[in-house]
């Protein structure tokens, strides 16, 4: 940690503007682990979700430079996660007080390239069993672009 707040003020005052957005993304992830006890990746992405009907779950995230590859579109585990997060989030949000759900298979197809000004990412529960839980999600831009569909299995615990 010697030397940390050098770097910081360092990239602060020399750094590009890409690296300046990097370092607020990262305190936007320590304040939004602290406010609600969130991972860190949610935190990066600026998860925050909210239920669009019974079975259905949605996150809304403006695309980053965080989430770019060296070609300029969304890299795909930027994608995947995504997609992990919403499926996890409905689930979670579905089950009863005292019970956990945890990824045991996800399937990711990509259909078009990352690109736009945010994701949008929709989950839909398919089923909820007491051991298991399957879902999937479309992940789209912000012109309706369908970007990749993922189904995930959950074991719930």
């Amino acid at each position: 940690m010697e030397g940390l707040k050098d770097a910081l003020m360092e990239v602060m005052q020399n750094g590009s503007e890409e690296e300046r957005e990097i370092l607020h993304l990262a305190m936007k992830a320590i304040h939004q682990k602290r406010e609600r006890g969130s991972a860190y990746p949610s935190g990066f992405l600026g998860l925050s979700g909210e239920f669009t009907g019974e079975r259905t779950y949605r996150f809304q995230v403006p695309i980053t430079v965080y989430m770019l590859n060296r070609g300029g579109v969304v890299h795909g585990g930027i994608i995947a996660s995504l997609a992990d997060s919403t499926m996890g989030s409905l689930i979670n949000k579905s089950l009863s007080e005292g019970k956990v759900a945890v990824t045991a298979e996800m399937k990711v197809n990509y259909l078009e390239p990352g690109r736009g000004k945010e994701l949008i990412s929709e989950a839909r529960l398919i089923r909820l069993g007491n051991t298991l839980a399957f879902a999937d999600c479309r992940v789209e831009n912000d012109r309706g672009k369908r970007i990749a569909h993922a189904t995930g299995t959950f074991a719930v615990i």
